[in-house]
């Protein structure tokens, strides 16, 4: 992959004098080109940001590489926070571009927001997120959401398919991050959209610190609890053979992978290779690369981030 720091005399050259000057004396694009060409990269240089967990690292790596690969001037921000810092820093322009998760997007912007399904969620962004002269691209297949999950001896012994099956369990135990017991997809939706924890002491609450993590998967495995939150992109998942169960009401919104962007970078070269990814990125796909990176092979982001690319055919290689 070519190096960033390659980049430092067209990044001096650019911030030198305006723009379109700046373009015709760096002698990096045709001169009499209109400004503004949608099917060449913008002279503004696009800045990747992530959230403070390895998988948002990955994808701000995929997003970063990918467009560098097609000529456009790229630097990273990682690990900046949650959306309440994020979303200022796309405001104030420290970064211009970040991969988010639609619904809990949406979320921010409307916390009474009705729409669960991928397009629903999907069709209300755009609006959503003009507030702040932002905007989204396509959102990949990619999922990473909360999702009631078992053991595989659980489910068999149990004929457990979705969650409205867990009332067969009852009376068990779920674990949890603590906001669970409050959250409309947790405690109270079990008991509202899937009946499941209706008499009281059916369902025991056990909150656990680590959303989803080692310890939640822990008590899963060993039998502490039969119930556990894990996220759908955990390694977990395969390598202790747990099962998740569906959600045929969409209690839990969908959470996929999807391109927030500043409107001022947007080029119809950027969407392009944006949406280039998002058409082949799968749950499966992030699973593998959070078990690279947070696994035993301890791969670096960019790293994992490049074999991706390279075999998704996407770097131009």
């Amino acid at each position: 992959m070519t190096s960033r720091a390659s980049k430092t005399w067209l990044t001096a050259c650019l911030l030198a004098v305006s723009t379109t000057v700046a373009l015709a004396g760096c002698a990096t694009a045709d001169p009499t080109s209109p400004s503004g060409d949608s099917d060449s990269p913008k002279g503004d240089a696009v800045i990747v940001g992530s959230f403070a967990f390895p998988e948002s690292e990955i994808l701000g790596e995929i997003y970063a590489q990918a467009l560098e690969a097609e000529g456009f001037d790229v630097s990273t921000k990682f690990n900046i926070g949650p959306r309440q810092q994020t979303i200022p820093a796309l405001q104030d322009g420290s970064i211009n571009l970040i991969p988010e998760y639609n619904g809990n997007l949406l979320a921010y912007y409307d916390t009474e927001y009705e729409e669960r399904t991928t397009e629903d969620v999907d069709a209300a962004l755009p609006d959503a997120v003009a507030a702040d002269d932002l905007q989204v691209l396509d959102s990949a297949a990619a999922e990473d959401k909360d999702a009631y999950v078992v053991t595989k001896k659980t489910a068999e012994d149990n004929d457990l398919k979705s969650i409205g099956d867990l009332k067969a369990l009852e009376p068990f135990s779920l674990a949890s991050n603590p906001q669970f017991g409050e959250l409309g997809y947790g405690i109270p939706g079990l008991r509202d959209v899937y009946g499941v924890g209706v008499e009281a002491g059916q369902v025991t609450f056990v909150p656990y610190e680590d959303f989803g993590g080692p310890d939640t998967v822990q008590a899963l495995v060993d039998g502490t609890v039969q119930v556990a939150d894990i996220y759908t992109t955990s390694p977990a998942l395969t390598a202790e053979d747990l099962v998740v169960l569906e959600d045929p009401e969409n209690m839990i919104s969908a959470q996929n992978v999807i391109p927030l962007l500043s409107k001022d970078i947007y080029s119809d070269k950027l969407a392009k290779v944006l949406d280039a990814i998002s058409a082949k990125l799968t749950t499966d796909d992030l699973i593998e690369l959070r078990d690279r990176v947070e696994g035993d092979e301890k791969a670096s982001a960019a790293t994992a981030a490049e074999d991706w690319l390279t075999e998704a055919g996407l770097l131009g290689k």
